[in-house]
């Protein structure tokens, strides 16, 4: 497994520590023990995992900007546990509102020793957002409308929201509200990934 996440890695062109392939390899194998039992993700093949839960999560790292992040609907941690590892000087809380999945992410972080993680069990819509985030990461929306409707009051000032999609969403980018415009659309490169995927990053127009 370490093998077949370090060559991918390399076809990404993402170089990371050694600790750091180990915690995501680490990662794979307890999302793979648990989900027998939790049914935490449709993925059952861990190679599979490899390529769609984490490959897919960390090719996003670049684009993100600021310390503090907010992952919604994180499910098992996706993308907010693999963004963690391979960013350890950001924070990332973990938002979810089923409590088997946030007791999955609480053992995630202790076996693995995340201390960039937090996570949470709430819905959106009532979790706080004191002190606010840099940015709102969620791969769980149905639509980009949906995400920023239910989230609006995560981001700070400056803060974006980046929404992982598959296909260019472009009805989805027409149907934003007028308080909310696109900044920048970035066409990702997953290795062994079939299907277009893409990050829409949105920022807010209030001054």
């Amino acid at each position: 497994m370490l093998n077949k996440l370090s060559r991918l890695l390399d076809e990404a062109g993402i170089s990371l520590t050694d600790h750091q392939k180990t915690l995501l390899v680490a990662y794979v194998d307890m999302l793979h023990k648990w989900n027998k039992a939790y049914n935490l993700t449709s993925v059952r093949d861990p190679a599979e995992m490899v390529v769609r839960h984490i490959l897919d999560s960390i090719v996003v790292a670049p684009y993100l900007q600021g310390p503090r992040f907010i992952d919604v609907g994180t499910g098992p941690g996706l993308p907010g546990i693999p963004l963690a590892i391979v960013l350890p000087d950001a924070h990332f809380t973990l938002l979810d509102s089923l409590g088997k999945r946030v007791r999955f992410l609480r053992q995630v972080q202790h076996e693995l020793r995340l201390e960039n993680i937090t996570p949470v069990q709430s819905r959106v819509e009532a979790y706080p957002s004191e002190p606010p985030f840099d940015g709102v990461i969620s791969r769980a929306f149905a639509s980009l409308n949906d995400m920023v409707s239910w989230c609006h009051h995560l981001p700070g000032e400056k803060g974006r929201f980046y929404a992982l999609k598959g296909q260019l969403p472009e009805d989805e980018i027409a149907s934003l509200p007028d308080e909310f415009s696109v900044e920048s659309v970035e066409k990702l490169r997953v290795p062994q990934l079939e299907g277009e995927r893409h990050l829409v990053i949105i920022k807010s127009n209030k001054v």
